[in-house]
C-alpha cells in the first residue's frame, strides 16, 4: 500500500542543510497497524505528515497503493488525500465554531458526499462512539477525552483505506487512551490500515510492527 524509496526530509539554512528524515526506506502492506516510537525531535510527525501527504519530501519516491505522490501536483495530492486518508491530531485540531455533528460532518462536505447520506453516515459515527446526546455541543463544551473521540469520527467518518495518528492519547488519562486505542483495533480487524505514532510502549504493542526513528532515521522495524 505505502512504500517510500531512499526519502529525505531537510531545510537548508544559509550555512548548512538540516535533515529531519534522512534516507528512510519503508514499505507498510494494506491491512498492517504499525506504530511509529522514537524519541523527541527524531522526525515521527514528519513522517506521518509525509504518509498523509500534508508535506512533501525533499527528496526520494512515495508510492500509495503504485500511486507516485512524489510526482504529484499540490491539487492531485490534495484530492488523495481528502478521498483515502483519516488525520487523527494530539491537540484535536476540531473546529471551535463548529458543532460535534458538523465538525464530524467536514470531511464528508469536502468529499462532495450528499445530504442524505451525509446525515446517515454521521448519525451512526454518533451511534458508535455513544455521542448522540452531544451532537449539538461546542468542542469547549467536551472533555478532552470527548474531543478526541469526535477527531477519532471524524476521521474514519469517511471510510478512509489508511488512519494516521499522531500521538492519539497523549492528552488522555489512562482509561481514555485504553478506549481510544481499544477502537483503533477494532477498525483494523475490520480491515482499516493504521498508523500512530507513539511514546506509550503499552499503545504500541496494538500494532502489528513498531518501526522506530532515531536522528531521522528507521533502525528497526523497517521490514
Amino acid at each position: 500500500m505505502i512504500k517510500l524509496t531512499n526519502v529525505d526530509k531537510y531545510v537548508d539554512s544559509k550555512f548548512q542543510r538540516i535533515f529531519i528524515l534522512k534516507g528512510l526506506d519503508l514499505e507498510i502492506n494494506q491491512g498492517e497497524f504499525v506504530s511509529v516510537m522514537g524519541p523527541s525531535g527524531s522526525g515521527k510527525s514528519t513522517l506521518l505528515n509525509i504518509l498523509g501527504m500534508l508535506d512533501k519530501p525533499s527528496a526520494g519516491e512515495y508510492f500509495f497503493f503504485d500511486e507516485p505522490v512524489h510526482k504529484f501536483s499540490e491539487r492531485k495530492t490534495s484530492d488523495l488525500h481528502k478521498n483515502h486518508i483519516g488525520f487523527i491530531f494530539q491537540a484535536y485540531h476540531l473546529i471551535d465554531e463548529l458543532t460535534v455533528y458538523e465538525n464530524i460532518e467536514t470531511p464528508l462536505l469536502y468529499k462532495g458526499v450528499k445530504g442524505k447520506e451525509r446525515a446517515s453516515m454521521v448519525a451512526e459515527m454518533l451511534d458508535r462512539f455513544r455521542m448522540v446526546a452531544k451532537k449539538d455541543l461546542f468542542p469547549e463544551q467536551l472533555s478532552g477525552g470527548q474531543q478526541q473521540l469526535v477527531g477519532v469520527a471524524r476521521a474514519i467518518v469517511g471510510n478512509p483505506k489508511l488512519l494516521l495518528a499522531d500521538e492519539p492519547t497523549g492528552n488522555l488519562h489512562s482509561e481514555q487512551g485504553l478506549e481510544i486505542m481499544e477502537i483503533f483495533k477494532g477498525l483494523n480487524k475490520e480491515g482499516m490500515s493504521i498508523i500512530q505514532v507513539t511514546h506509550s510502549e503499552k499503545n504500541a504493542e496494538f500494532g502489528s510492527r513498531i518501526v522506530r526513528l532515531e536522528d531521522g532515521m528507521i533502525i528497526s522495524g523497517d521490514i
